[in-house]
C-alpha cells in the first residue's frame, strides 16, 4: 500500500511537471507540481470516465496530465 502511494506521487509530480512545461508556466516546485498532478489526475480521471477513456497507465498518464493542465488554464482564467 505505501508503494502504490509513493508511485502515484512519483506519477502526480511527473504529470504536473509535464503540464506546467506544456502551458508554458514557471517551475513550480516538487509539493506543488505533485497536488497539480494529483489534481490533475483526479479532474482527468473523472472526464475521462464521462465520455468512456479509462483503464491503463498510460491512459491514467495522459488524463493526469491534461487534466493538470486543464486546472492550470482555469486558474489563470480566474486570475484576470
Amino acid at each position: 500500500m505505501l508503494g502504490k502511494l509513493i508511485v502515484e506521487l512519483i506519477i502526480g509530480a511527473l504529470s504536473g511537471c509535464a503540464a506546467s512545461k506544456i502551458m508554458g508556466t514557471e517551475s513550480r516546485g516538487l509539493l506543488k507540481n505533485i497536488i497539480l498532478g494529483v489534481g490533475g489526475g483526479l479532474v482527468g480521471g473523472y472526464l475521462g470516465n464521462l465520455i468512456g477513456l479509462g483503464g491503463g497507465w498510460v491512459t491514467g498518464i495522459l488524463l493526469s496530465i491534461g487534466g493538470a493542465c486543464l486546472i492550470i488554464w482555469l486558474c489563470r482564467k480566474l486570475a484576470r
